[in-house]
């Protein structure tokens, strides 16, 4: 075969494209690791002394239902081999749980890795990640290792994703990241918004609309965009309603050429058999989630209302967290609410006096109100330190001092 002939250029090409996108996920990898597997969470949080109340990371203080935690153990004794068919099956009841059909899911680790994936599938040098801010930064991570330019807008006053300013913002762009409920502030953005980015998106362009706390709300899913064949993925999670975040099943659900383009970066891999067996069980608890959706409504509707009488402002969440205004810088508040062991939300940089405060238990959201109460009745700031680190374990995105770059 000749050197110049279009079938060898067609497959150096291929060649060179495919190494491009290998050497950036080992890169990935390898410099950011954990982030693949879930959000970067600042390592020293495993440190909480007893009886803390834990706030600070969209977790589900119910945990895995009974169901799940029952099917776990008995798939242990079978932890020795991969199961691949368990994938298969989790893959197929999901799809139908859906409304889709099973070519169009790809089960992973979490929604994490797929928001990763997708990143570094679709977005370059040329081709620009277009996100909210404040929203949830980990794509923001990943374009780094794509080269790709990273377009930040402002929220709406609704506190919806400001789809004409995005649009506006990034002609170039190759993903634009929709999440709703979105993350920090918990508000929706309407399915009409996410149809016109759509409709109006640059040629090429895919949406990813990243519904991880979508169970907690009444928003519509952006799932029937998918059926209609459009340039939208969709990320689904068992970390949030669920209570599986620290077991670790999410998916990915788009037309298969899309999902193509998205496992090469490293998906297809085996997955942990305890974590397809609990989401599988999790599913078939048909009850799980509108009594979930409840409780949490019900806590969170609760500490509205207190938080309302008291003067404060909030953003109004339909998921398991909020942002709360604490009308003074808020690491001086989240240090303060630490010494009195009730860890809250990180900032964000755009939002310097809002804190994002997880909806717990009624007891722990209690215990919230107490320490709240008396941190903001006191001006000075009150430290809290957390256990130092080794220079080995300042790594992975996090500052010196223990303060988080990114997370949850």
């Amino acid at each position: 075969m000749s050197a110049n002939s279009p079938l060898l250029k067609g497959s150096r090409r291929s060649f060179l494209q495919w190494s491009a996108a290998a050497a950036a996920v080992s890169a990935f990898r390898i410099v950011n690791e954990p982030m693949l597997a879930a959000a970067a969470v600042d390592r020293d949080m495993q440190h909480f002394p007893p009886g803390s109340i834990v706030i600070n990371a969209n977790e589900n203080p119910l945990g895995p239902c009974v169901e799940a935690r029952s099917a776990m153990a008995d798939i242990l004794p079978q932890g020795g081999r991969y199961c691949w068919w368990l994938k298969d099956e989790l893959t197929k009841q999901l799809a139908q749980s859906l409304g889709v059909k099973p070519e169009y899911v790809a089960v992973f680790p979490g929604s994490s890795e797929p928001l990763h994936f997708s990143v570094l599938a679709f977005t370059s040098p040329t081709r620009s990640y277009v996100t909210a801010d404040p929203g949830y930064e980990s794509g923001m991570n990943a374009a780094k290792y794509s080269g790709a330019r990273v377009v930040t807008t402002a929220l709406t006053k609704s506190f919806a994703h400001d789809i004409p300013a995005m649009l506006e913002a990034a002609p170039d762009a190759g993903l634009f990241y929709v999440c709703t409920p979105n993350n920090p502030t918990g508000t929706v953005t309407p399915h009409s918004a996410i149809e016109e980015l759509v409709a109006k998106k640059p040629k090429g362009s895919v949406v990813l609309v990243d519904e991880a706390y979508i169970h907690f709300s009444d928003t519509t899913t952006a799932l029937d965009l998918v059926n209609a064949g459009q340039d939208v993925v969709v990320l689904r999670t068992f970390s949030k309603i669920y209570g599986m975040a620290g077991i670790r099943c999410g998916a990915a659900i788009a037309r298969p050429d899309l999902l193509q383009k998205i496992i090469p970066q490293g998906g297809g891999s085996a997955m942990p058999v305890t974590s397809l067996v609990a989401a599988s069980a999790s599913l078939k608890h048909t009850q799980l989630v509108p009594d979930r959706k409840r409780i949490n409504t019900e806590i969170r509707e609760k500490t509205f209302d207190w938080l309302k009488s008291q003067g404060y402002s909030f953003t109004p969440s339909q998921a398991n967290f909020f942002m709360l205004d604490t009308k003074r810088p808020v690491k001086e508040v989240i240090a303060a609410m630490a010494a009195q062991k009730v860890f809250i939300g990180r900032p964000w940089p755009v939002w310097p006096t809002h804190a994002r405060i997880t909806v717990g238990t009624q007891q722990e959201m209690d215990a919230f109100r107490t320490a709240f109460t008396a941190v903001m009745k006191n001006a000075a700031s009150v430290s809290f330190a957390l256990p130092t680190r080794s220079p080995e374990q300042r790594r992975d995105g996090f500052l010196a001092d223990g303060q988080l770059l990114t997370g949850l």
